[in-house]
C-alpha cells in the first residue's frame, strides 16, 4: 500500500445531514494524493450507512461517543501521511485547497502549520462573512491567546506536518470549546505558521451549537489561558496574559446576561475588573451600567 501524502481527518457525529457534502468536496480535489479517515464518533442516525455506502474509499473508525477531540485525535494515530488536514463534517472545501497547501508546505520548509482564508456561510447557504489571514504572524502565540481567531479557518482548515503534530500531543479534550485554540497555540509555539489568502475553504455556522455549548466554551477558553500562559514571551505573561483573560470574562459576561442569567454576568465582570482595571475598566463599567438598567448588551 502506497503511503499518502496528506492524511485528511474527519470527526464525524450524527452528521447525516451534511456529510455528503464534506466528501465530495475531497473528492473534487485537483491533489489527489490523499487518503480519508472519518471517525465516527458514536453516531445514531445514518451516518454509518452513509459511510458503508462509500465503499473502500474511506478509512472508518468507529468508536463510542467522546467529543470532537477524541476523534480527532484517533483519526491523528492512524494517519500515515506526511501531512494532516482536518475537515469537519459540515463544511467543506474547493477544489485547489489542498493543492494550494500543498505546494505551500513544498515550497516553505520552516513552516509547521498553514491555514487559508475561509468563506462563512450559513445552514442555508448563505454568506455570512469571511475568516480572513491575519495582518502579520509575528508574536503568533500571543496573537491567538488574545484573539482566538488568529489561525484563518480553524480546524477545516488547518493543514500540520505529522512529525510536528505528533511532538504536541494532539488536542487536549479537557479543554472543551478551546481544543483548537490550545492546539495552534502549542503549534505556533513550536513552528512557522503561514496564511493563504484564498478562500478554499467553507466554514458553517450552526444557529444553535454556540449556545448550547456557551458554558463549557466559557470554562474551555479560560483554562486555555491558564494552561498556555507559560508559552507567552516573558514580558507579555503579567498585564497581557490578565488582559486576555479580563477579554474572555467580559465576553462571556454579555452571553449570560443574554442568557438570563445577570448574577453570573456580573461576577464575570468583577473578575474582570479585579484582573485589568486600566485596560477593562472603562468597558466593565458600561456594561454593568447596562445589566443594571436592563438595556440590550
Amino acid at each position: 500500500m502506497n503511503t499518502p501524502r496528506v492524511s485528511v481527518i474527519m470527526p464525524a457525529w450524527n452528521c447525516a445531514w451534511c456529510i455528503d457534502r464534506a466528501l465530495d468536496s475531497l473528492r473534487a480535489q485537483t491533489f489527489t494524493d490523499f487518503e480519508t479517515i472519518v471517525v465516527d464518533d458514536g453516531s445514531t442516525d445514518d451516518t454509518p450507512a452513509l459511510l458503508a455506502r462509500r465503499g473502500d474509499t474511506l478509512r472508518v473508525i468507529r468508536q463510542a461517543n467522546a467529543g470532537m477531540s477524541a476523534a480527532r485525535n484517533a483519526g491523528i494515530a492512524a494517519a500515515r501521511g506526511e501531512l494532516v488536514a482536518f475537515l469537519d463534517s459540515d463544511d467543506w472545501w474547493r477544489p485547489e485547497k489542498l493543492a494550494q497547501q500543498v505546494a505551500l508546505m513544498d515550497a516553505e520548509p520552516d513552516v509547521g502549520f498553514c491555514s487559508s482564508a475561509t468563506e462563512l456561510q450559513s445552514e442555508d447557504g448563505a454568506v455570512v462573512g469571511e475568516w480572513g489571514c491575519p495582518a502579520s504572524t509575528d508574536d503568533l502565540v500571543a496573537r491567538i491567546l488574545g484573539g482566538h481567531a488568529a489561525v484563518a479557518g480553524g480546524a477545516s482548515s488547518v493543514m500540520v506536518r505529522r512529525t510536528l503534530l505528533a511532538g504536541t500531543d494532539g488536542f487536549d479534550a479537557r479543554l472543551r470549546g478551546a481544543e483548537d485554540t490550545d492546539l495552534w497555540v502549542r503549534l505556533a509555539a513550536a513552528a512557522r505558521y503561514a496564511c493563504i489568502p484564498d478562500r478554499q475553504v467553507v466554514v458553517t455556522r450552526n444557529a444553535g451549537s454556540v449556545s448550547r455549548n456557551r458554558e463549557a466554551m466559557r470554562r474551555g477558553a479560560l483554562d486555555c489561558l491558564d494552561k498556555n500562559r507559560p508559552l507567552l514571551p516573558a514580558a507579555k505573561q503579567g498585564a497581557y496574559w490578565r488582559a486576555c483573560r479580563a477579554s474572555v470574562l467580559a465576553d462571556y459576561a454579555k452571553w449570560r446576561y443574554r442568557d438570563g442569567d445577570r448574577r453570573a454576568a456580573l461576577q464575570d465582570l468583577i473578575q474582570a475588573l479585579k484582573l485589568a482595571p486600566r485596560s477593562h475598566g472603562r468597558l466593565v463599567a458600561s456594561l454593568a451600567l447596562a445589566m443594571f438598567t436592563g438595556r440590550t448588551v
